[in-house]
């Protein structure tokens, strides 16, 4: 099983609010996608799913989803900067192919706003 290098993924507390607070939200029906832009590269991520999801196996899992769903798309956001990925309850049932294709139109919907300036 392939994994995110370290240095793919953000820990620190202090640069998860940043991208809170400071970044660019996607709302989805399965996530919110925070994109805060900055000159480092590559993308880095931080992963996120509150207790009211349900117990820690059930958040864990949605982590490993959205962990993974990133992983495998990375190269669809072009640029440097940082992605916060927060579940939300429709994940609990929903299908990865769903998931993943949510991700994907935030993805393409980015590169739109980037080509308009």
């Amino acid at each position: 099983m392939m994994k995110l290098p370290r240095n793919r993924i953000v820990k620190k507390n202090k640069e998860i609010q940043a991208i809170y607070r400071g970044g660019k939200s996607y709302v989805t029906r399965y996530f919110i996608f925070y994109l805060f832009r900055t000159n480092d590269m590559p993308i880095r991520v931080a992963v996120a799913a509150g207790k009211k999801l349900g117990n820690a196996v059930i958040r864990n899992s949605v982590k490993r989803r959205l962990r993974e769903i990133f992983r495998q798309n990375q190269s669809q956001l072009n640029g440097s900067g940082q992605v916060l990925i927060v579940g939300r309850k429709p994940m609990l049932d929903a299908d990865y192919r769903d998931i993943e294709k949510a991700f994907l139109s935030v993805c393409r919907k980015i590169k739109r706003e980037q080509e308009r300036g």
